[in-house]
């Protein structure tokens, strides 16, 4: 196993630990266990950069992050350097979530996406289910993404789902799908095996339970990471964090997990 790793046969190759970027850009309405503060622009330049230099190329970002994208669209630097993962389908406004699956509105989101990062196409764009999947997937959000797609606006599609069901579906019609696993939630285990046997991308939501694992391990993290990241099929973990400390010390554990020293 190694730290960079191919994301299904999508082409990318992502690192196996992401930042996620939810807490650059929203603190409502979260379900983090403690409170954070977001961090000014200085302060997400320095994690962006030590991100970089820690060997990280995959950043996670949403419109249901809040300001996260147009924050990225003004901090980032050599924006090819990253793999850049948006969605669509959740929006957040005025301290509220709603969906819009319509392919009007994934459309015009996907327009809007490539605008506030500043560039002409990202890498993989996720549908971001409300957890009734398969409804989702009847909505024509897909069928545009593959158009977008054709177009040359995203390299790679999928959803980031939360049932079995949805998943295996996504993965038929799709590239990519974002699973929670870790050592409390392995129930979407058989989408990570359909993909492993399909060439299909997963990406790793929760894998430290939002900071909620339990602690029956003298090192959760390292436990949860040696778990999802020696299990075949698994492209990346998602990790968000804007604590510079934080992320080095799970780079490090990823590593290990990788088996790196």
């Amino acid at each position: 196993m190694s730290f960079l790793r191919a994301l299904g046969d999508t082409g990318l190759t992502v690192s196996a630990l992401g930042l996620g970027t939810v807490k650059i850009g929203r603190d409502q309405g979260v379900k983090y266990p403690t409170a954070f503060t977001i961090p000014d622009d200085d302060a997400v330049r320095h994690l962006l950069a030590r991100a970089r230099d820690l060997g990280i190329n995959l950043i996670d970002t949403a419109p249901a992050y809040g300001r996260s994208e147009e924050r990225l669209g003004e901090l980032l630097t050599d924006r090819r350097h990253w793999v850049i993962v948006s969605k669509v389908g959740e929006e957040f406004d005025n301290g509220d979530s709603h969906f819009d699956f319509s392919p009007e509105h994934t459309r015009a989101s996907v327009e809007r996406s490539l605008r506030r990062l500043g560039t002409d196409y990202l890498d993989c764009v996720l549908v971001h289910s409300d957890g009734n999947d398969l409804d989702v997937l009847r909505q024509g959000t897909l069928e545009v993404l593959d158009d977008l797609k054709r177009e040359g606006k995203i390299r790679a599609t999928g959803v980031s789902t939360k049932t079995v069901e949805g998943g295996l579906e996504t993965l038929r019609r799709a590239d990519i799908a974002m699973v929670t696993y870790n050592l409390a939630e392995r129930d979407e285990k058989p989408v990570i095996d359909y993909a492993a046997e399909h060439g299909k991308g997963i990406l790793i939501k929760k894998a430290f339970a939002s900071g909620h694992l339990a602690a029956d391990h003298p090192d959760p993290v390292q436990a949860s990471l040696d778990l999802v990241l020696g299990t075949p099929g698994v492209g990346a973990v998602i990790a968000g964090t804007v604590n510079p400390a934080h992320l080095e010390e799970n780079v490090a554990k990823a590593r290990r997990a990788c088996g790196e020293t």
